[in-house]
């Protein structure tokens, strides 16, 4: 016997938390109870004015782009309609329900204007990387590299060969452009 909703529970007038929405194994628990993001506010102090209208929360712009990468969204724009829509997403920026989720475009201002032109994103992915680690998350024994596919320049009239050295973590590691491409070695 085929059976319909009868009861459409969409009206249905529920006392709820966000907190009870989110499931307890959810990525974004985990992410919380495991790095505290309060360290990016010393970073980026000399960056704000101490005048003017209130800020968007910095550490609310920094986990959003936890989440673009971390859940695999193909981009920030998209990221900020899941948040709309998202109560674990919420939850972990801390927006309540009825909060309304910043437009892409003030997302953007705030990166073009704030952290353009510094190691801001470099400093937090190093403290990241040192909190897990140290938490024992984070296993040496697999290394994955990004391959993204990048158009070559091969214009042997263009051809520049320059040496940059990189250090991060202990490791060198000399970018020399040729011909043909990027060769990485580490030392």
């Amino acid at each position: 016997m085929m059976t319909k909703n009868q009861n459409n529970g969409r009206e249905q007038l529920e006392m709820l938390t966000i907190e009870q929405l989110v499931p307890l194994d959810h990525l974004v628990r985990k992410l919380d109870a495991t790095i505290d993001f309060s360290f990016i506010y010393p970073l980026v102090e000399d960056l704000y004015s101490t005048i003017g209208r209130p800020s968007i929360d910095p550490v609310v712009l920094i986990k959003m782009t936890f989440i673009q990468y971390t859940l695999g969204i193909r981009s920030m724009d998209q990221t900020i309609k899941d948040i709309g829509t998202n109560v674990a997403y919420r939850w972990f920026l801390g927006l309540g329900f009825h909060t309304k989720v910043l437009r892409f475009s003030t997302f953007g201002k705030n990166y073009v204007r704030r952290f353009a032109d510094t190691d801001l994103f470099e400093q937090i992915f190093n403290k990241v990387l040192n909190e897990v680690t140290n938490r024992g998350l984070l296993s040496p024994d697999h290394v994955f590299i990004d391959s993204t596919h990048v158009k070559a320049s091969a214009n042997k009239r263009k051809f520049e060969k320059r040496v940059v050295r990189k250090e991060t973590n202990g490791r060198v590691f000399t970018d020399a452009k040729e011909k043909h491409g990027l060769r990485w070695t580490t030392h």
